[in-house]
C-alpha cells in the first residue's frame, strides 16, 4: 500500500492521517476536504465561539509545527468512489487513485422544508454556519430553537447568556429521551426552565412565516411563536450519497465492523458517517461524538494497514459531553440497552446527579451532571465491563 486517500478533513480525517503516520505509513497521503478550511474543532461552535469568547484561531486542530507530509485538497467534494479503478472522483473533475481509502465524510445538518432562502434561519454544523448565526445573535431579540437535542440546548444556553429571549420547540414529549431515556432526559432538560427559557414539548412545526426575514414559527397545534432568528436542530444525515453503487454497504451511514472495515477491501470508515458494529449492543451504531472521531481512526487505520490479519476488538463505549447554563453534562454508554436507571449521587433538584444505567444488574451507561470525577470513575468501569 503506497497511497492512501482520506476523504474528509475534519477531526476524524485528521485523526486518521495522524494514525497513518504514527503507525509507520510513509507513502503518499492525500486528504480531501469539502470545506475550504483546514481542520477545526466543532464542539466550541455552539458554545464559546458562538458567544464570542474565542476566535477562529482557537479552533485549529493541527498542532504548532505539525507536518503530516500530506497533500491537502480543500474546497472540493467527493462525488463517486470507483471500486474498479480504486479512485475517488471529485466534483471539480479531478480523480484521486489510492490503494487504501479512509471514508470520513461526516454528516450534514437536516433543515426544514421551505426554510431555504429565508433570512434569519440557521443550521449549525460548520464554521461558516457558526459565523452567520453569531452575526444574527448579536442583533438580539427573539430566538426560537427547533429541536431540543444537545446542539439545540447548547445554542439556547449560549443565546440566553447573550441576553436573547429564547424558546425551544421539541416534537417529542421529553427532550433528550433518545440518548438519555425519559427520566434523565427530563432532569437534564429542566435546566432550561431553571433559566427562564421556554420549552414547548410534544408539538411539531408546521412551517415558518415571514419574508425576506423569518418572523415566526408556526406550530402544528395552531400556535405562532414570534422569532427574529431561528435555529433548526433536528439532527443530521450521514454524507454517504457519493458511495452509492460503489460496493460499500450503506445503512444509516457506512456499515462497518468493530474495527472500521467496510464491505469493500482496502476501505475503512470513521467519524459521523460510520456505523460501527458494537459487540456490547449487538448492533451497528453511528456515533456522532468528538471522542469517537478522535479515538476510532487509530483502530481503523490499523485494520487498513494489516487487512485480513488484524483482530477485531471492542470499541470503547461512546462518550460525549455538553455544557449548558454552566452545567457540564457527561454521558457514556447506551441508555437504550438499560432496564433500570438509578441516581447514585446528588439530587435532581440541585442538577448535580450521577446516574447509572443497568441491564440485568450490569452497568451499561452513566450520566453525570457536574460530577466529573465520579463520572470518570464509572466510565472506566464501563470500558472493562463485559457485554
Amino acid at each position: 500500500m503506497r497511497t492512501v486517500a482520506v476523504v474528509g478533513a475534519s477531526l476524524a480525517g485528521l485523526s486518521a492521517a495522524r494514525a497513518l503516520r504514527n503507525r509507520g505509513f510513509d507513502g503518499q497521503l492525500i486528504v480531501i476536504g469539502e470545506e475550504p478550511h483546514r481542520p477545526y474543532d466543532r464542539p466550541p461552535l455552539s458554545k464559546e465561539f458562538l458567544a464570542g469568547k474565542i476566535g477562529e484561531a482557537d479552533l485549529v486542530l493541527e498542532r504548532d509545527g505539525e507536518d503530516l507530509a500530506a497533500e491537502w485538497l480543500f474546497g472540493t467534494r467527493a462525488v463517486r468512489l470507483d471500486r474498479e479503478q480504486r479512485a475517488v472522483r471529485l466534483a471539480d473533475g479531478r480523480e484521486v487513485r489510492a490503494d487504501g481509502i479512509v471514508i470520513a465524510t461526516g454528516a450534514a445538518a437536516r433543515n426544514l422544508p421551505g426554510a431555504d432562502g429565508l433570512a434569519g434561519v440557521h443550521t449549525l454544523r460548520t464554521l461558516d454556519d457558526a459565523r452567520a448565526l453569531r452575526d444574527d445573535l448579536a442583533l438580539g431579540g427573539r430566538l426560537v430553537v427547533i429541536g431540543g437535542g444537545f446542539i439545540g440546548a447548547e445554542v439556547a444556553s449560549t443565546a440566553y447568556a447573550l441576553g436573547l429571549d429564547v424558546t425551544i420547540v421539541e416534537a417529542a414529549p421529553t427532550p433528550l429521551a433518545g440518548p438519555l431515556g425519559e427520566a434523565m432526559g427530563r432532569i437534564v432538560s429542566a435546566l432550561h426552565a431553571d433559566h427562564g427559557v421556554r420549552l414547548l414539548c410534544g408539538v411539531g412545526v408546521k412551517g415558518l412565516s415571514g419574508g425576506p426575514r423569518v418572523s415566526a414559527v408556526l406550530l402544528d397545534d395552531g400556535r405562532t411563536v414570534p422569532a427574529d432568528t431561528v435555529v433548526v436542530g433536528v439532527g443530521a444525515r450521514p454524507c454517504v450519497e457519493w458511495l452509492e453503487g460503489s460496493g460499500v454497504a450503506l445503512d444509516d451511514g457506512v456499515t462497518c465492523g468493530a474495527d472500521g472495515r467496510t464491505s469493500l477491501a482496502g476501505v475503512v470508515a470513521v467519524g459521523d458517517c460510520a456505523s460501527w458494529y458494537d459487540p456490547r449492543a449487538g448492533a451497528h451504531r453511528r456515533v456522532e461524538h468528538w471522542t469517537g472521531a478522535r479515538e476510532r481512526p487509530d483502530t481503523a487505520v490499523a485494520t487498513l494497514l494489516s487487512w485480513g490479519t488484524a483482530e477485531q476488538g471492542v470499541p470503547r463505549p461512546p462518550y460525549f459531553w455538553s455544557d449548558q447554563y454552566g452545567v457540564r453534562v457527561q454521558f457514556a454508554g447506551h441508555a437504550a440497552g438499560a432496564d433500570s436507571v438509578t441516581i447514585e449521587e446528588g439530587t435532581p433538584e440541585d442538577r448535580d446527579v450521577l446516574a447509572v444505567y443497568r441491564r440485568a444488574g450490569r452497568p451499561v451507561a452513566v450520566l453525570g451532571m457536574n460530577k466529573p470525577r465520579e463520572f470518570m470513575r464509572w466510565r472506566k468501569q464501563l470500558a472493562v465491563s463485559p457485554s
